[in-house]
């Protein structure tokens, strides 16, 4: 950690104020497809979140797309405009709660608890195996490109490691 005044940085008792402090609300995993379905706690494998796995290989898994984490709060947003979403639905083996999500950002990495370091690697494409989240199946609702800020990330796995949910996130945006 870094001391108080040193430019261009920020005091560890700012992180929470400015959204890089959270933690992880959720771990979802299924045997392929959505929704994928809460667990206390998982083990996160260079590949994958153990228990997980997808029906579409092609678009989904493989090293820089090993986990895919959404903001909880953009649940709940997206719940107040009357989609049907829920933790999991959405096809995220992470959700966590209290990161600004703005700055979720491929590049940035996020600890998540003791041993487990991730790197975004990028925005996810949303597709109709979620259309069931949305009103009348308006599933591009998520869409980077379409609506930016709103989408799910993937994750290349840093460091392998056990998460649980409760556990604190950290976020490092890039640069930092």
């Amino acid at each position: 950690m870094t001391s108080v005044g040193e430019p261009g940085r920020v005091h560890p008792m700012e992180w929470l104020d400015k959204g890089l402090i959270g933690r992880i609300r959720s771990i979802n995993v299924s045997r392929g497809g959505v929704p994928k379905k809460p667990v206390t706690d998982s083990l996160v494998t260079r590949s994958s979140v153990v228990g997980d796995a997808q029906d579409d290989t092609k678009h989904h898994g493989g090293p820089d797309r090993a986990v895919s984490l959404y903001s909880f709060e953009l649940i709940r947003s997206l719940q107040k405009e009357g989609h049907p979403i829920d933790i999991g639905t959405a096809g995220e083996n992470v959700t966590v709660e209290g990161v600004n999500w703005e700055l979720v950002v491929p590049g940035a990495r996020i600890r998540c608890g003791d041993e487990v370091e991730l790197e975004v690697s990028s925005f996810t494409n949303p597709c109709k195996t979620i259309k069931g989240s949305f009103i009348d199946g308006r599933f591009r609702r998520i869409s980077q490109l379409i609506h930016p800020g709103w989408s799910r990330v993937y994750a290349r796995v840093l460091s392998e490691g056990r998460i649980s949910v409760g556990d604190r996130i950290q976020l490092i945006p890039p640069g930092r």
